[in-house]
């Protein structure tokens, strides 16, 4: 259900940049691999609303997150969201 290590680091390198895992795109495209994965699980799992609640908390984290870089860097982020196939 969880990301591994590898795919985490791979996440890091491609959206990070110098700042790493820190950097808000990082955070969005590590964000986003787990809610995938959520949603997966969910569409096998109706009723376990326990991981429901937390789909739903990384939902909005990942939201309040693309609002912050759309702020700072509004070009970067629409090329994150091309890239992560994201809409918004």
């Amino acid at each position: 259900m969880s990301i591994t290590a590898e795919k985490t680091k791979e996440l890091v390198e491609k959206f990070g940049g110098e700042a790493g895992s820190g950097a808000a795109p990082a955070q969005i495209a590590i964000l986003t691999e787990r809610i995938n994965n959520l949603t997966e699980h969910l569409r096998l799992q109706k009723k376990d609303f326990g991981s429901r609640r937390g789909l739903l908390k990384l939902i909005g984290k990942r939201r309040r997150l693309q609002a912050y870089y759309q702020s700072k860097n509004p070009t970067g982020y629409a090329e994150m969201i091309k890239e992560l196939g994201l809409r918004r």
